[in-house]
């Protein structure tokens, strides 16, 4: 799509993690550096394959996308998903010839911004200030998913259900610096979280209530002593 068919999105790129602290004027001079463009998907249909390699990463403009990985067996499960304002592929864009090891999906109609990492990595011949805070954020969005991968792994360590719970709790106690937090998860989302079934999860949350652990109702949480 035209870059000038896309000027409407840039209020909305300065409002993403991507484009923080760049203003749309700024936004506007950067999108032909950056190769930008803009496809839509229906639901269901793949924008990156498993097996083929990009030079692009994504931002979702509307909907929502999700990161599949598909199992020898014909089964597939969702890794991730990626909301509105998002980025993705960002780490199999970095290395070039890298093939993907999952299918991303449009989780339903959404329109996507796909932009050259090389050209974004790579300074403009005027070595503009916010091309540069463009870098910093893509640095500090990769550092955050990283950190945020290796607290996934923490949580999921254990073997129990509660114990995977207990982890996964009092990190959000602690980031909340209080006892009584809300969690971003719906049900099904905690047991995709923590990779366990839906069922025995609710199971287990009843269970710690009335063992005196806690006390919730819907994603709302207490950490009792």
């Amino acid at each position: 799509m035209l870059l000038k068919e896309m000027r409407m999105n840039t209020a909305f790129l300065t409002k993403t993690a991507l484009f923080q602290g760049i203003t749309e004027q700024e936004v506007i001079v950067l999108l032909p550096c950056l190769r930008a463009r803009e496809k839509k998907y229906k639901k269901g249909a793949v924008i990156f394959h498993a097996g083929t390699a990009t030079s692009e990463i994504g931002i979702v403009e509307e909907g929502s996308v999700n990161i599949v990985v598909n199992f020898y067996w014909g089964n597939s499960n969702i890794f991730g998903h990626i909301r509105r304002g998002e980025i993705f592929a960002e780490n199999y864009a970095a290395i070039p010839g890298k093939e993907l090891l999952c299918d991303v999906v449009a989780a339903e109609n959404a329109k996507v911004i796909l932009l050259n990492l090389r050209c974004l990595l790579s300074s403009c011949e005027k070595n503009c200030m916010f091309h540069n805070r463009l870098i910093q954020n893509l640095v500090r969005i990769s550092a955050m998913k990283s950190l945020n991968l290796s607290s996934r792994m923490m949580h999921i360590a254990p073997k129990s259900i509660r114990e995977r719970l207990l982890s996964y709790l009092s990190e959000q106690a602690a980031e909340h610096g209080n006892p009584h937090f809300m969690i971003p998860f719906s049900r099904q989302q905690l047991a995709d979280y923590l990779s366990v079934d839906r069922s025995a999860l609710s199971n287990e949350l009843s269970r710690m209530q009335k063992d005196g652990l806690i006390a919730f109702r819907k994603n709302e949480f207490t950490l009792l002593g």
